[in-house]
């Protein structure tokens, strides 16, 4: 009996095991059968029965089982079914969970639904997963922007404003103040010079996820885990005693940005002191300051000035009356967002930021420094009666005639009566300097004796300059008083002061505003672009339609010219059946679709998107006597917007389709190739992408700038605390938006071409090129620097690198740097991976 048992036990073992078999083989041509039918949801379902019921079978179906995960993932995002999407990955991780591209593919849909924090992780596993993994890299790269501000960086490599606060912590430790409480820890650094002061208890405060983790961790390597308490809470959800066990002597912060309030730090400092602190110590009392409550740091003087400046002049205000034969005058004013921020009631951030020291072409200041407040950070009423102060008034007087372009703001923080640290433009500082553009006025112009007037408050966490305009010398006012009165001495000076200031600020009542950011501001007023690219389209407009007597002008807009009354009266009645079909999918506001309508019978489309945008184009195109069917507006015409390649009609196809291929900030549009391809797909015989071909240009240089800006070097700068390692794992090889004609870098080698790359003709495309570059300086290379020479054709092309381009750009750094002598050479491995261009320097 007992062999007769056995032997049914491995008779039901094998029966069930021939079960399994067939059940695998019949799901898997199940999962087939789907594929093939598009079914992916439901092969998505097989494909998980099959990997459960034999994980033998893992590595065999991988590839397909990834391909029906993403197919299915993609239907499930595009029918919003966002937990469900989730749930599929979860499911896929536990069966592949050291899958690099499954953990890329979750990260790239978390990215796209806001989770930042949670892509990160799952970018930086696909990286540690495998190094050479371009779409993790690259994903990874994009993120680590967005997570660990670049920022941190430079304020960690700046010795001199870590010893300062370094020694400022020490002071009051030393005078009693025991318990520390850190505001915004970032790395957690000042919490550690806290600790290592002596402070007996420590607690630390980061509303980032990433930052939290990334603060954990430096907290651990540095041996103060079990003395700093670290709280993943905004500062305004700290409970006592829930979160800390009672109120602390001490809060330090640096929760400040360029405009000093623009992090929050007035309205974190009152909840500190109505919860947090210990009551301020009663002013000219000499009692222990341990006893009693006290922020570092401990107050800020805010200074401005106004002063002329090209480079902001040309971001902030359109500077041209006629661009490549397009009217712009008076049909329409455009003001940048920092002018928006003034009249609208959203929070907006009213300024913007500059480092003035390395502003390309410099700038000039019209007035001294003056001093536009202070702000005392241990005293809980002046605080809280920031946000209700009334606006008040400031003047300037004007020591050196110019163009009014900007107020420019900086401040001194007083940490305690010894140590402060100024972010002033004339000091050696990692701090860039807030700026508030001009814009609106008539007339820009001041001349010494002049007074530049301008209204401050405090709203919305910010620093508000607004109003700002110029008094002429004549109408001798004094505005000083901030008690918004006017000191004036009698009714007929008040009369010609109004007058005065009337006069200089456009009425924009009755002509249309449209706004625009600073780059489209900058591209608007850039001359070569427009008139490069309108050469360019009348040369192949004229070689597609050469017949046409409204093509027979020159590219310079002479010649014969054309008869744009004629023109219109024929469009009133019929659209030309000959007609060319111009296409401009470029990012942001582009006049290029109206100087295209001006040369000759075209119909061309926009691609902007917002309706502000649309309205001033319409208004431009009414001003040059458009007929209405000249312009149109694409995404209009569109079922679905996402596929924005595709003829403009049934039975035509385009004539010049305009790519986005360089961003502002210096790097290749993602997936432009991509759009290369079908674009070249919807051209008829002749007819061009532009740019037809890019070339991208680099050098080798020496700039110890670049280095300090993309890691943290070591732990000198950080008085000994081990943090590089750890806030440099999100350090990013390619530094954008620099300027090279400012970065302090010493070229060591001549500009070459690295790589090209061909919208036209793909096959002259290469993914990886070996360029060698001779050192003609002797030197350490530490970055390689690039730009861009865009060919709109063989005749017409734009350089990104030049003074009056809209574009910046961008340098490759290198981990370690490379000494070199005159005379070597080196190799430099370029590759292009969708818009990523990684260079590996070589001996």
């Amino acid at each position: 009996m007992p062999n007769s048992n056995a032997k049914l036990h491995s008779n039901h073992r094998g029966g069930r095991e021939a079960s399994r078999r067939e059940l695998v083989s019949r799901s898997l041509q199940s999962a087939q059968h789907c594929l093939e039918n598009q079914d992916f949801g439901t092969a998505y379902a097989h494909y998980l029965l099959v990997l459960n019921l034999a994980p033998e079978l893992k590595t065999t179906v991988k590839e397909t089982f990834q391909f029906t995960l993403f197919k299915w993932a993609e239907e499930l995002d595009s029918l919003a079914r966002i937990q469900d999407l989730f749930n599929c990955y979860e499911q896929a991780l536990e069966l592949y969970p050291n899958d690099e591209v499954i953990c890329n593919s979750m990260g790239e849909h978390l990215f796209r639904m806001g989770f930042r924090d949670e892509a990160a992780g799952y970018f930086h596993k696909a990286v540690k997963l495998n190094p050479d993994f371009a779409d993790a890299k690259e994903n990874f790269y994009r993120v680590a922007n967005w997570l660990v501000e670049r920022w941190h960086f430079i304020m960690l490599n700046d010795a001199k404003r870590n010893l300062t606060y370094l020694r400022a912590i020490e002071n009051a430790v030393l005078s009693g103040s025991k318990s520390v409480l850190d505001i915004g820890t970032g790395t957690g650094i000042l919490s550690m010079f806290a600790k290592k002061a002596g402070a007996s208890s420590v607690y630390a405060c980061e509303l980032s996820k990433t930052m939290y983790e990334l603060a954990r961790d430096v907290v651990a390597a540095n041996n103060m885990e079990r003395e700093i308490k670290l709280l993943h809470l905004k500062s305004l959800d700290i409970e006592i005693p829930k979160h800390i066990p009672e109120r602390v002597s001490l809060v330090v912060t640096e929760t400040v940005d360029a405009g000093l309030f623009g992090e929050g730090i007035v309205e974190s400092l009152i909840h500190a002191w109505e919860h947090l602190l210990l009551q301020p110590k009663p002013k000219n009392q000499d009692i222990s300051t341990g006893d009693y409550g006290r922020v570092i740091p401990a107050s800020a003087t805010i200074f401005g000035m106004a002063v002329e400046c090209k480079e902001i002049r040309r971001h902030h205000r359109v500077g041209i009356q006629e661009v490549a034969g397009v009217c712009l005058s008076n049909s329409v004013q455009f003001f940048s967002p920092t002018y928006a921020a003034a009249g609208s009631e959203e929070t907006v951030e009213p300024y913007t930021t500059e480092k003035l020291s390395r502003i390309p072409g410099g700038y000039r200041a019209l007035t001294e420094p003056c001093q536009v407040m202070t702000v005392d950070f241990n005293d809980l009423q002046e605080l809280k009666s920031l946000a209700d102060r009334k606006p008040w008034k400031l003047s300037l007087p004007v020591t050196e005639g110019g163009i009014l372009d900007a107020v420019v703001v900086w401040f001194v923080l007083q940490l305690d009566d010894e140590h402060s640290l100024s972010t002033s433009p004339s000091e050696e500082t990692c701090w860039e300097q807030a700026v508030y553009p001009v814009q609106g006025l008539l007339d820009y112009s001041v001349k010494t004796g002049d007074t530049v007037m301008m209204e401050v408050s405090c709203q919305d966490c910010y620093l508000k300059i607004q109003k700002i305009s110029s008094l002429p010398s004549e109408c001798g006012m004094d505005f000083s008083d901030r008690d918004n009165t006017l000191s004036l001495g009698n009714e007929a000076e008040l009369c010609n002061a109004l007058a005065g200031l009337q006069t200089s600020t456009k009425q924009a009542g009755s002509t249309p505003v449209c706004v625009l950011e600073s780059t489209e501001i900058a591209l608007l007023n850039d001359v070569a672009y427009h008139e490069c690219f309108k050469a360019a389209m009348s040369k192949v407009l004229l070689s597609l339609n050469p017949s046409k007597d409204l093509l027979s002008m020159d590219v310079d807009g002479h010649g014969s010219g054309i008869n744009l009354q004629e023109h219109q009266n024929k469009s009133s009645l019929d659209v030309d059946p000959d007609a060319l079909y111009i296409l401009d999918v470029s990012e942001g506001f582009s006049i290029l679709p109206v100087i295209a309508g001006k040369l000759g019978p075209v119909r061309a489309y926009s691609s902007v998107e917002k309706e502000q945008h649309q309205a001033a184009l319409h208004v431009i195109a009414e001003a040059n006597h458009f007929p209405k069917e000249t312009l149109e507006f694409w995404l209009s015409h569109l079922e679905e917007e996402s596929v924005v390649l595709q003829r403009p009609k049934s039975d035509k196809l385009w004539s010049i389709i305009i790519l986005d291929v360089i961003e502002t900030s210096g790097l290749i549009q993602q997936e432009v190739m991509e759009k290369a391809a079908i674009s070249r797909c919807l051209l008829h015989s002749g007819g061009k992408i532009f740019p037809q071909y890019v070339l991208v240009y680099g050098m080798l240089v020496e700039s110890e700038s670049l280095l300090l800006e993309s890691a943290v070097q070591g732990t000198e700068p950080t008085l000994g605390f081990n943090i590089a390692p750890f806030i440099n794992q999100f350090k990013v090889p390619v530094r954008v938006y620099l300027d090279l004609s400012t970065l302090p870098c010493v070229p060591l080698s001549k500009p070459a071409e690295l790589l090209r790359l061909d919208l036209m003709n793909p096959l002259l495309n290469s993914p990886s090129r070996e360029v060698k570059i001779q050192i003609c300086k002797s030197g350490r290379v530490t970055a390689v620097p690039f730009w861009y020479h865009i060919h709109l054709d063989e005749d017409h092309s734009l350089n990104t690198s030049d003074e009056s381009s809209h574009w910046k750009q961008a340098a490759v750094v290198l981990d370690e740097p490379i000494p070199v002598q005159v005379g070597d050479e080196l190799v430099l491995d370029v590759q292009h991976h969708k818009s990523n261009i990684s260079i590996t320097v070589k001996r």
